[in-house]
């Protein structure tokens, strides 16, 4: 797929044993929209496709005895093969709970690139020699566990699709999100001034936007520090970095 400037359009691919979980949320709001104007790509490679007997047998029980099924490496290598066969060079990611963790940071770079490859698990995971073998970076989204990586998948895509140029309504609403200073957000609030006996903070209707913006970042730094330690940690120290003026 390309866009309407010649350019090819951001792309994900996913691997997956249901194709039919997409594109899911990915069709609707601002995601949604974007994929109609065509400003990224969505393709699905059924794993199931590349089975070899009849029955379109993809896993089998894991050696050394345990529960479960684990996804075969040479079905799931042919079907990585396919996807790859166009020649791209996005990265080729493996949704699993052991992966490393997902941050801001990394999903910036994958939207800064020509998009990404997906490979979802189910069962008890992938064969570890197909991994090894196409040497594929691990993600995860946290410390849980899903009933396969589509749900993942969902997640990580539309977390670089609202990176895109173009997607959002305003480039200033992502660099006021969380994370982006290295800090949670601040709160916000909305009409009625007055609800159940809650008014909305007086800073944020005195119309002083200095004061306001001031506001907001000590509100983002004491909900972070509360929160998020792991974060305030870091941030404090690229602070203390930084120079003085």
């Amino acid at each position: 797929m390309v866009k309407t400037d010649g350019k090819t359009a951001w792309t994900a691919k996913v691997l997956t044993l249901f194709p039919e979980m997409f594109p899911g949320p990915l069709g609707l709001s601002l995601s949604g929209q974007a994929l109609k104007d065509g400003i990224w790509a969505l393709e699905t490679v059924d794993i199931r496709a590349f089975a070899r007997d009849k029955h379109r047998t993809v896993d089998g029980a894991p050696f050394g005895g345990g529960p479960g099924m684990v996804m075969a490496p040479d079905v799931v290598d042919e079907a990585l093969t396919a996807a790859l066969s166009d020649g791209t060079e996005a990265p080729l990611i493996y949704l699993t709970p052991r992966g490393r963790p997902l941050c801001q940071d990394r999903v910036r770079e994958l939207a800064g690139g020509p998009g990404v490859v997906l490979l979802c698990g189910r069962f008890e995971g992938v064969d570890e020699r197909v991994l090894e073998a196409r040497q594929i970076e691990e993600v995860s989204l946290g410390d849980f566990v899903l009933s396969g990586g589509e749900p993942a998948a969902i997640a990580l895509i539309d977390a670089c699709v609202r990176q895109l140029p173009g997607v959002m309504g305003s480039e200033e609403s992502l660099a006021e999100e969380s994370f982006e200073r290295g800090l949670l957000e601040y709160p916000q609030y909305t009409r009625p001034r007055d609800w159940q006996g809650r008014e909305v903070p007086e800073i944020l209707i005195s119309g002083h936007h200095d004061k306001i913006r001031a506001w907001r970042l000590a509100q983002a730094e004491e909900i972070t520090k509360a929160r998020r330690p792991d974060l305030w940690s870091r941030y404090t120290a690229r602070m203390e970095m930084q120079p003085k003026a």
